[in-house]
């Protein structure tokens, strides 16, 4: 059952910093110092029961149209590749919790949570606290030289949830913080998308090859091959990841094919694909790249492939593997752009166990608010300049508060999050259990689920049904040659239990009528 918890800006942020807000607001005429205080001070219940009641009852009527809609809308003006993908009946009017009002006027449940960011759904009631702070002054406009307050704030409950650090253990906190140990993560870039997030860990990894600058020292590994080993898709090429739309990290993932031939032609740089759960696999790229000509700059993954048939990874993997690259000097990226904020510990990587050399964050933790992604990384991988992995934007003030805003209410969750997350599995699970036929297996973990089918057509139609005639919204991956049929569905965080089994009801009713 979803906690209701009530918080003010001064529970979040602190009285100290609040009164100096009203007071330098007030002293600019934007409100008397009382008037301004006493709003800082208004708590706000971050999921009453009435929204819970509205938003589940507006889950059972999902499909239904409710509201005129628009229906001869003006296209706007997009590339012929947008323009093409752009499905406008689905363009939101409004939302309420985990459903989503398109122009259709028809009620949709955000079954993918809006391509995977809207981890509290529409209007969280929580968020009205963005608009108190609004009001008090609080300004959204900071720099790099200027980071304010918030997120300064933001950056170190990131570590401390990073390193598992209780709430109100700031002893513990400030150790980590000045730790120079191995896989202690206490630095934090302020990024604006998980692209640029990724793209910051790929330039540090590639800063102990080449200098950033001239007038940088000469990195460690000057001379040798960087070597950036990514996952593999089943026909053993590297189509099976994704960590950004940045040209560096699209190479990656197999986009850029000539240019990518020539950087490796001209032994700049060289990319290798692992095989998915295959400890020996991954052992034998160590074994003929970690030496040489040749050393092994970054491993990269996901902990469940979320642009690849939402595969998970085995914790026997990402624990071999890991500690293979501990003893060979090999920093490690785990991306949790899609899996941050949809685990009980906020971060799936502390459900492995694992201690990564960077983390990215992303999407979930401002729960889609503001573009506002960060990559943490450690005192050892800290090895840029300012210029080096900056954008200006990235430390907005009100941006960073809808991360804290979202971290409050999970942190009161977490038994929610696990509770819905093995129910929505079961359920999957047991819709799924009839249809040998055309499923291969669900794959993933909790809420992030997909259903692997045996052939494209039926993959598709299965989609068609679902979110089409049922409006429940579901990806499906079968526009890579090399990737299994897929369909992936990532339910919002704030999906209540009886909602989850009637969304899994439709996702039945759609696998039988997919089936005949």
């Amino acid at each position: 059952m979803i906690q209701n918890i009530s918080k003010s800006l001064c529970d979040i942020l602190g009285r100290e910093y609040v009164q100096a807000v009203c007071q330098a607001s007030s002293a600019c005429g934007l409100g008397t110092y009382e008037d301004l205080l006493a709003l800082s001070e208004t708590k706000v219940e971050f999921y009453p029961d009435s929204f819970a009641a509205q938003a589940e009852k507006l889950t059972m009527k999902c499909g239904e149209k409710i509201a005129d809609g628009m229906s001869d809308s003006f296209a706007g003006a997009a590339t012929n590749a947008f323009a093409k993908a752009f499905h406008r009946e689905s363009a939101p009017l409004s939302g309420f919790g985990p459903v989503r009002i398109g122009e259709n006027g028809k009620i949709a449940f955000i079954g993918k949570s809006e391509h995977y960011q809207a981890s509290l759904g529409h209007n969280f009631p929580g968020f009205k606290l963005l608009e108190y702070a609004a009001r008090i002054g609080i300004t959204n406009l900071t720099h790099n030289n200027t980071r304010g307050y918030i997120t300064r704030l933001l950056e170190r409950e990131l570590v401390r949830i990073a390193n598992g650090i209780a709430v109100n253990d700031d002893e513990s906190l400030e150790k980590v913080l000045a730790s120079k140990e191995k896989h202690v993560l206490n630095r934090v870039v302020n990024l604006e998308t998980g692209s640029l997030a990724c793209e910051a860990a790929y330039k540090m990894a590639l800063a102990r090859f080449y200098r950033l600058q001239h007038d940088f020292p000469e990195p460690e590994y000057a001379g040798r091959i960087p070597v950036f080993v990514v996952m593999a898709d089943s026909k053993g090429g590297n189509t099976a990841n994704y960590h950004g739309t940045t040209v560096l990290t699209q190479m990656m993932r197999g986009l850029w094919p000539g240019l990518a031939e020539k950087l490796i032609e001209a032994g700049i740089i060289k990319i290798v694909a692992t095989p998915i759960n295959d400890v020996d696999g991954f052992k034998k790229i160590v074994d003929e790249y970690d030496n040489g000509k040749y050393k092994i700059a970054l491993f990269s993954h996901e902990l469940v492939l979320m642009n690849y048939a939402g595969i998970r990874l085995t914790n026997d993997f990402v624990d071999q593997t890991h500690a293979i690259c501990d003893e060979h000097d090999i920093p490690v990226l785990v991306d949790e752009i899609q899996s941050c904020m949809w685990s009980s510990e906020l971060f799936l990587f502390r459900e492995y166990k694992c201690r990564p050399d960077f983390v990215s964050v992303g999407k979930g933790f401002p729960a889609g608010q503001y573009p506002a992604s960060k990559i943490i990384t450690t005192y050892q991988m800290d090895n840029l300049n300012q210029f080096g992995a900056l954008v200006t934007n990235g430390q907005e003030e009100l941006a960073s508060l809808a991360n804290l805003i979202t971290i409050e209410f999970a942190r009161a969750n977490g038994e929610h999050i696990s509770t819905i997350g093995r129910l929505w599995r079961d359920e999957v699970e047991k819709a799924a259990a009839p249809y040998t036929n055309i499923i291969d297996r669900v794959e993933g973990e909790q809420l992030l689920s997909s259903i692997i089918f045996h052939d494209r057509d039926i993959a598709n139609k299965f989609a068609h049904i679902l979110s089409d005639d049922m409006s429940v919204d579901v990806s499906v991956q079968t526009y890579k040659p090399d990737c299994p049929k897929a369909a992936l569905l990532k339910l919002p965080l704030i999906t209540s239990e009886n909602s989850v089994r009637f969304i899994a009801a439709k996702v039945a009713e759609a696998l039988k009528e997919a089936a005949k």
